[in-house]
């Protein structure tokens, strides 16, 4: 068994930490989380909020993709990589809340009770509250976990179906916050089931406390935190739609940090004293994704005619004035690993016109393009990015119908395939390629044929993820990416760098290379 023994940093005493600040931290986000359980979601907006509330067995190194222990203090991993081991910390309390009052403390019952909710339909607590997890869902997890066993209260050990050399940062994600088990006994009890997505209980450093819908969520420091006691006591996520109110409520002081902001925006941003801007170059991608059901989407002509005929150029001289972007070509930036060098974009009307006519559509034909509702630094407008498109298109006698929706909605229709075109995006926590590939692009993610699915290319991720050997996974990644650019299932736009303002009183920001908000230990001085 290989041993992994890495440890959390010890914590600084009460006297080496400043003075308890009673500074309210206000964060402006761009738009509302649509629940409060992890697992039942997979947005970037969802996350930011309940990555404050619940914390892994492990985590991602602030500021950086390493695994650090989190609630499972060390690991062990078989020689096959079939079985993990993890040993829990002691003495880690639940949330105690206006809603529950736990009375143990976090043990193996509540690993196995949130681990079997992801691969169990059958589990009780899943037949009262039945939803798709999109976050295990979205990563395979049901088709990869075998069991989770309690070993003794304080060990459980993971047993996979086949060697899965991404599995572990799986457990860092966004989606595997551990639940309470006897939180969740008592809901079903109750018949109240559902409000495990209303009313959270975590055992990270800030817990819920109320939301208003579309408007704020307050969260207040746990003061049974395990880790350092947070200088900050109320923590405010204020929803803020409009890019621009956001920067002026920066300027005002109405909060203190806010979501990304435009590349237009930077030159205002730092001609004010007060405001400094962070950045970093993410681990980012937006597209646009094909509905593959719609007849003429289901033609591979169509697709390439589609992608070719966009003046990738002259979008990016509109939304990214700075130059804060590159093109994307692939599906993952060639920052990350296994990226090919070898693929290319093309920009060719005249093409795209022949495509079109060799596919049976010599005069073209309409088709709805779904605009995005919200900013996103790979997609800071993502009404002048459909516009634009809709002229291009235009010049192929292709005809847009640009649509959109609030962002809830957006999403909710895009996953029951109602779109034709619509914009999207990712981000990867970790940086592994099967991050980009896996969660988008697989079968396993493929609801009812809308989204692309390749036998020959998934059986690429499935080869990547069975060897821990770069060189070898580098090797179905590169052929990977030839069939993505073969079969065009989407329209790659940009992988952008993320611009994070705040006021230059905040405390302990660390800028994460996804661009995620983590709040423990930050302050206003």
């Amino acid at each position: 068994m290989k041993l992994h023994t890495l440890l959390l940093a010890a914590s600084l005493s009460a006297a080496a930490m400043p003075a308890l600040a009673a500074k309210p931290l206000v964060f402006c986000a761009e738009t509302a989380p649509e629940g409060f359980d992890p697992a039942l979601w997979d947005s970037a907006s969802t996350y930011n909020v309940t990555r404050q509330i619940f914390q892994g067995l492990v985590a991602f190194k602030r500021g950086g993709v390493d695994i650090v222990p989190a609630l499972a203090s060390k690991w062990e991993i078989s020689a096959d990589g079939l079985s993990y081991t993890f040993h829990l910390r002691k003495g880690v309390k639940f949330q105690h809340t206006d809603y529950f009052s736990p009375t143990r403390p976090f043990s193996a019952d509540d690993v196995v009770f949130t681990v079997q909710r992801w691969i169990k339909p059958e589990l009780a607590f899943n037949m009262a509250f039945k939803t798709q997890l999109l976050g295990p869902a979205n990563y395979g997890i049901a088709q990869s976990l075998a069991s989770v066993q309690k070993i003794d209260p304080y060990t459980v050990r993971l047993q996979l179906k086949e060697r899965n050399a991404t599995f572990l940062s799986f457990l860092a994600m966004g989606f595997a916050g551990m639940q309470s088990a006897e939180y969740a006994d008592r809901l079903l009890q109750q018949n109240r089931a559902a409000d495990i997505n209303q009313q959270p209980v975590g055992t990270g450093p800030y817990q819920f406390k109320s939301y208003a819908k579309d408007s704020a969520v307050r969260l207040q420091a746990n003061p049974d935190y395990w880790g350092r006691p947070q200088l900050t006591r109320s923590l405010i996520f204020a929803i803020v739609t409009d890019p621009q109110v956001r920067i002026q409520k920066l300027k005002n002081n109405e909060c203190q940090l806010a979501a990304a902001v435009r590349e237009a925006d930077l030159d205002s941003l730092q001609a004010d004293r007060n405001i400094k801007v962070d950045s970093t170059g993410a681990m980012n991608i937006s597209y646009l994704a094909y509905n593959l059901k719609r007849p003429q989407l289901a033609s591979r002509d169509v697709r390439v005619a589609l992608d070719i005929a966009i003046d990738r150029d002259a979008l990016f001289k509109a939304l990214f004035p700075k130059g804060g972007a590159t093109q994307a070509v692939n599906p993952f930036p060639s920052a990350v690993w296994g990226w090919n060098g070898k693929t290319r974009n093309e920009y060719n009307p005249a093409r795209a016109r022949q495509l079109l006519a060799k596919a049976g559509y010599p005069d073209g034909f309409s088709i709805n393009l779904w605009a995005l509702p919200v900013q996103r630094p790979t997609n800071p407008n993502g009404k002048l990015m459909a516009q634009m498109i809709q002229q291009d298109w235009a010049r192929i006698g292709v005809k847009a119908n640009i649509q959109s929706y609030e962002w809830g909605e957006y999403l909710k229709r895009a996953g029951q395939g109602e779109h034709d075109v619509y914009m999207s995006g990712l981000t990867s926590d970790s940086g592994d390629p099967d991050d980009f590939l896996w969660t988008s692009l697989s079968c396993s993610v493929s609801k009812n044929g809308q989204r692309f699915c390749n036998q020959e290319f998934d059986q690429l991720l499935l080869k990547a993820r069975q060897t821990n050997d770069r060189k070898q996974r580098t090797a179905y990644y590169l052929k990977a990416q030839d069939i993505f650019k073969r079969e065009r299932p989407w329209i790659t736009m940009a992988h952008s760098r993320i611009y994070i303002p705040m006021r230059k009183e905040v405390r302990g920001f660390v800028m994460n290379p996804n661009g995620s908000f983590g709040f423990e230990d930050v302050y206003v001085k």
